[in-house]
C-alpha cells in the first residue's frame, strides 16, 4: 500500500501494521483518503468489490475470517496479474539484481563524469521506478524483494544527489524522502547511509550547518560505521566539512584526525556497495578537508589538502577534479598569488566550467575575487578574457 501510494502521489505513504490489521479483522469497515486508494491501486478494482463500505454502499460486515480469506486471495490476483494468463508466472530473481546493479553502476560512472545534471537526475530517478515495477511482474523470495526495493533506493539516492550538485535542492529533498522510505522497506543500512550522508551534504549547501550536522549523526550511528572504519571515515569528514561551513576549527581538525585514522585502518579487500568504492579514499577525504579549510579561510591548508587531492585522484573522477581545481585556484587567489590562481584555474575542462552548476558558481566568484584582490592586472585582464573566450561559451 505504501509503494502504491508512492506511484500515486509522489510522497512516502504512512499505512502502518496497525492499519491493516483493523482492514483484516473488520474494525475498519468504511476506508477513506490514502487508504482507500491504497486499497484500490494494490487490487486494482473498486473499494466496494473488496466488501468494504463506501458512502453509497451499507454493506454487512463480513467475519474476520471470511475477510482475511478474501485479502489473501486478492493478494495473490495482484501479484500474478500483470504476467501472461498461460504458463506459469515469471518468477523474479537473482539475474534481474545482477541487471538493476549494472545500471546502477552506470548511472555511478555518468555522475562521476559529468555531475549535477538533470538528465542524470532523471534517468536515475526513472531507473528507480523501474525497479519498483519489477514488483508487479512475478513472484520473488523475501530476499530478492528487499533487493529490488534497496536497488530502487539506490536509484532514487543517485537522482537525490544529482539534483545536490546541480543546486536542485527542492527536487533534491522530494528525492531524498522517497528514497527514505525505500530504504526502511528495504532494510539496507548501506543506502539508508548513503541517503543520510547525502541529506548532510545538501544542507550543508543550503547554508544549514544545525540540520546538516543532525543529517549527518544519523548516517553515523548506523552500525555499518562500527563494522567499516571506511563508512566511519567518510562520516566524519563529511562532519568535517560541516564543521568548516559553521566556521568551528577545533572541530575541523579533530574530526579530520579522526577520519584520517578511520581510513587508515580500513580494510581495501573489504567487499563494498560499488558508489562506496567508486569515490571514497584519500583524495575525497582531502577534497572534503579542502571545502573545510576553504571555507573556515585557512587557504594555506586549504591549497595543501587541494594539491594532495588532485594528485590521488583516479583518472574517472572527472567532476571531483573540477571542484578541487577550482578550490585550489580560490585558495591560492586568497593568499593574493594571482598569477598561479588563474593559471589552476585555466585548467579546469570547459565542459565542467560551462555546464556544472557547481563549477560555475564555484568560477564566477572566483572572477569577482580576482577583480577585488588583484584589479587591473594583467592577470585580472587574462582570466577575463579566458573566460570570455572559453569556459562561457556553449561547449
Amino acid at each position: 500500500m505504501n509503494a502504491a501510494l508512492l506511484e500515486i502521489t509522489g510522497r512516502p505513504g504512512d499505512v502502518s501494521d496497525r492499519t491493516v490489521r483493523n482492514l483484516i479483522n473488520g474494525a475498519t469497515q468504511r476506508p477513506i483518503g490514502r487508504t482507500r486508494r491504497a486499497l484500490e491501486a494494490v487490487f486494482r478494482c473498486p473499494l466496494k468489490d473488496l466488501r468494504f463500505e463506501t458512502p453509497s454502499t451499507t454493506a454487512p460486515p463480513e467475519a474476520p475470517v471470511e475477510r482475511r480469506q478474501f485479502i489473501a486471495v486478492r493478494s495473490a490476483l495482484a501479484l500474478t496479474s500483470a504476467t501472461p494468463s498461460f504458463g506459469a508466472p515469471r518468477r523474479i530473481g537473482v539475474s534481474d539484481i545482477e541487471r538493476l546493479h549494472r545500471r546502477f553502476a552506470d548511472v555511478i560512472a555518468k555522475d562521476h563524469r559529468h555531475g549535477g545534471q538533470r538528465a542524470i537526475e532523471h534517468r536515475a530517478a526513472a531507473m528507480a521506478d523501474e525497479a519498483l515495477s519489477l514488483q508487479n511482474t512475478g513472484s520473488a523470495s523475501h530476499r530478492i524483494r528487499k533487493q529490488v526495493y534497496a536497488s530502487a533506493a539506490a536509484f532514487r539516492s543517485s537522482a537525490m544527489w544529482a539534483a545536490i550538485d546541480g543546486r536542485r535542492f527542492e527536487e533534491a529533498t522530494g528525492h531524498m524522502r522517497v528514497a527514505q522510505q525505500l530504504a526502511e522497506m528495504a532494510g539496507d543500512p548501506y543506502i539508508k547511509f548513503r541517503i543520510w550522508s547525502h541529506a548532510g551534504t545538501m544542507y550543508r549547501h543550503m547554508g544549514r550547518p544545525t540540520d546538516a550536522i543532525a543529517a549527518n549523526d544519523v548516517a553515523r550511528k548506523l552500525g555499518v560505521t562500527r563494522q567499516d572504519p571506511l563508512f566511519a571515515s567518510l562520516g566524519l569528514a563529511r562532519q568535517g566539512a560541516i564543521h568548516g561551513a559553521a566556521g568551528d576549527g577545533t572541530a575541523i581538525r579533530r574530526a579530520f584526525d579522526q577520519a584520517q585514522d578511520a581510513l587508515l585502518r580500513a580494510d581495501p579487500e573489504a567487499q563494498r556497495p560499488v558508489w562506496m568504492n567508486a569515490f571514497y579514499d584519500q583524495a575525497e577525504l582531502d577534497s572534503l578537508a579542502l571545502s573545510a579549510y576553504l571555507a573556515l579561510g585557512d587557504f594555506e591548508r586549504a591549497e595543501a589538502h587541494g594539491h594532495r587531492c588532485l594528485a590521488a585522484l583516479r583518472p574517472h573522477m572527472h567532476r571531483s577534479k573540477a571542484i578541487a581545481t577550482t578550490r585550489v585556484a580560490r585558495a591560492q587567489l586568497e593568499q593574493g598569488d594571482a598569477e598561479p590562481a588563474v593559471a589552476s584555474a585555466m585548467t579546469v575542462p570547459a565542459d565542467a566550467a560551462a555546464r556544472h552548476p557547481r563549477v560555475v558558481g564555484m568560477l564566477q566568484t572566483f572572477g569577482s575575487r580576482l577583480d577585488v584582490i588583484a584589479p587591473g592586472t594583467a592577470h585580472a585582464h587574462t582570466w577575463a578574457q579566458y573566460a570570455r573566450d572559453t569556459w562561457r561559451q556553449p561547449v
